[in-house]
C-alpha cells in the first residue's frame, strides 16, 4: 500500500496533529479543507471548463522527433527523413506524415519538455497514467498489475467526480494493455477498489489486426437471441431476490448490476451502436479499430461519461502487427505507413466533431504516450525507447490552443526549458475537470492520499 504523502502543514491546515481526532472528524475536516482549497483554486484560469477527458494514449512509445518535435537541423543520425510542415500557427511545425493536425494546431497545446526516468514500456505507462513511478522505476521490467497500484486517472475521476446512472465512471477501448503476456499496472483502480476500474470495450465496427486475440474481459453488451429487455429484467429482479449480499461477491454483483444497468439502458445501447453515426462521419475517423474507438469515445461522453481512454497504439491502428509505435527498427517505414496517418486522421476528426457538435469547449483531450524514442537512429533504422524527453498534446476542455509549452534541447534529448514530469500532466488534467489537485483522495482504508505528486498545474489555458 503506498505511504501518505500528506506533509505536517496540510495536517495542520486540517487541524490534525496532537489532538488526536477520530477518523470520521478527521474525514469531515478534510472535506472542509477540500471545499476551501477548490474554491481558492476555481479563480484560476481555465477551471472546471472540462466535463470530460478523453485520452488517446499510444501504447508503445511515440517517437516525438518523427511527430510534434521535429529537429530538422540536427545531424542526420538524429533527425531522421521525416521533413517538418508548416501548420494554422506560424512558426510551429508537425511532421508532414500530420497533416490533419497541422491544419488543427491552432486548438492545440503541444508540450515538448515532459519527461520520467523509467524506459520500460508497463512502468512508463504506469507513471503516464497515474501520475506516480512505479516501484524501482529506473529498473526495465514488466509492472503486472496488483490491488497496491496507485490509481490510473480515470478511476480517480469517477471516484472523485462520479457518473450518471447506467453508465460507468471511467471505460477503456478497445482493450487493456499488455506486455510479454503481462497485463500491466496503470491502467485500473488499484488500491481505489475494483468498484472505480475502468469498463472494457470494443466498438462494434472497424477492421482489426487479426494476429493477436485482444478479446479478453471486452463486455459483450448485447442480449441473448430470444431474450428481449423485459424478459431480461424480470430475470434480474428474481435473481436480486434470491442472492445473499456476502462481501466476497460484492465486487462481482457491482459489475454484473454495472453491466445489467447498461444492457437495459437505451441511450448507452444507441451510443455503442456505431451504424446510428453518418457514414462519411465514420469514414473521416477511419475504417479501422482505431478511428471507430476515438468515434466511441466521443458518443460515450455525450451520455455523461467523465474519462474514456483509448489505446491508440494497437496493431489494430491500421492493420499493423505486433510492437505497435514500439518502433526499435524500421521507425519511419512503419510511421509512415501503419501509425502516424491514422493517429492524425483519429485525432483531428475528434476534434472537428466536437467543434461541430460544440462539445470541445467542455471536453478536454489529452494524447500521451509511454515514453519518447532515442533521439540518435539506431543500426536497424529505429529509435529506442528514451523517458528522458517526449511530447504531449492537449486540446479543448478550457486549453489556449496554438501554443507549444517548454522545448527541448538541439537533438530532442532533454528538456532544454520550462521541464515537466506526469504528476503536472496529471495536474493540469484534474485542473481542466474542476478538481483541485492539491485536494486529497482516500485509499480504500479511508486514508486521505494526495492527489497528485506535487503536480503544477501548466499555464496552458486561455
Amino acid at each position: 500500500m503506498p505511504t501518505p504523502l500528506y506533509t505536517r502543514r496540510k495536517a495542520l491546515r486540517l487541524g490534525i496533529g496532537a489532538v488526536g481526532l477520530s477518523l470520521p472528524s478527521i474525514l469531515g475536516l478534510q472535506d472542509v479543507a477540500r471545499g476551501s482549497a477548490t474554491s481558492d483554486h476555481a479563480n484560476k484560469a481555465g477551471f472546471g471548463r472540462a466535463k470530460s477527458c478523453i485520452i488517446l494514449f499510444a501504447w508503445g512509445g511515440m517517437s516525438h522527433i518523427d511527430s510534434y518535435d521535429l529537429k530538422p537541423n540536427a545531424p542526420s543520425q538524429y533527425r531522421g527523413i521525416f521533413q517538418p510542415i508548416a501548420t494554422s500557427v506560424p512558426g510551429i511545425q508537425l511532421s508532414v506524415h500530420m497533416p490533419n493536425l497541422a491544419r488543427q494546431t491552432h486548438r492545440l497545446a503541444i508540450v515538448r519538455s515532459a519527461h520520467h526516468r523509467s524506459s520500460a514500456h508497463g512502468k512508463g505507462m504506469y507513471w503516464n497514467l497515474t501520475g506516480r513511478p512505479a516501484k524501482q522505476p529506473e529498473v526495465a521490467a514488466n509492472n503486472e498489475a496488483t490491488g497496491q497500484d496507485w490509481p490510473f486517472i480515470g478511476s480517480v475521476v469517477s471516484r472523485v467526480k462520479g457518473a450518471h446512472s447506467g453508465v460507468p465512471g471511467c471505460t477503456m477501448l478497445p482493450y487493456q494493455m499488455w506486455d510479454n503476456m503481462t497485463r500491466q499496472g496503470g491502467h485500473d483502480a488499484g488500491w481505489l477498489g475494483r468498484t472505480y476500474d475502468p469498463i472494457i470495450l470494443k466498438p462494434s465496427r472497424g477492421k482489426a489486426y487479426a494476429g493477436i486475440s485482444r478479446d479478453t474481459g471486452i463486455a459483450s453488451l448485447r442480449l441473448p437471441d430470444g431474450v428481449d429487455v423485459s424478459r431480461y429484467s424480470r430475470r434480474c429482479s428474481l435473481r436480486h431476490s434470491l442472492e445473499s449480499t456476502h462481501e466476497p461477491v460484492a465486487n462481482f454483483q457491482r459489475y454484473r448490476d454495472l453491466a445489467n444497468e447498461m444492457l437495459l439502458s437505451p441511450k448507452v445501447q444507441a451510443a455503442l451502436d456505431l451504424d446510428r453515426e453518418q457514414p462519411k462521419l465514420r469514414d473521416q475517423y477511419g475504417d479501422h479499430i482505431g478511428g471507430q474507438s476515438v468515434l466511441l469515445a466521443r458518443r460515450l461522453i455525450e451520455i455523461g461519461l467523465p474519462v474514456v481512454t483509448v489505446c491508440m497504439a494497437a496493431g489494430d491502428l491500421n492493420g499493423s502487427s505486433g510492437d505497435h509505435w514500439d518502433t526499435h527498427g524500421n521507425n519511419f517505414n512503419r510511421l509512415k505507413n501503419d501509425m502516424l496517418p491514422p493517429y492524425d486522421r483519429a485525432f483531428s476528426a475528434l476534434l472537428d466533431d466536437l467543434s461541430e457538435r460544440g462539445m470541445l469547449d467542455e471536453t478536454l483531450i489529452v494524447s500521451l504516450t509511454d515514453f519518447g524514442r532515442t533521439p540518435r537512429v539506431n543500426s536497424g533504422a529505429g529509435r529506442d525507447h528514451y523517458p528522458n524527453c517526449f511530447s504531449v498534446a492537449y486540446a479543448g476542455g478550457g486549453i489556449k490552443g496554438g501554443q507549444v509549452y517548454g522545448k527541448s534541447d538541439r537533438l530532442g534529448s532533454e528538456p532544454a526549458d520550462l521541464a515537466c514530469g506526469p504528476a503536472d500532466l496529471h495536474a493540469t488534467i484534474f485542473h481542466a475537470l474542476g478538481i483541485d489537485p492539491e485536494s486529497p483522495i482516500q485509499d480504500n482504508l479511508g486514508r486521505p492520499m494526495p492527489l497528485t505528486d506535487s503536480g503544477q498545474v501548466l499555464p496552458l489555458f486561455g
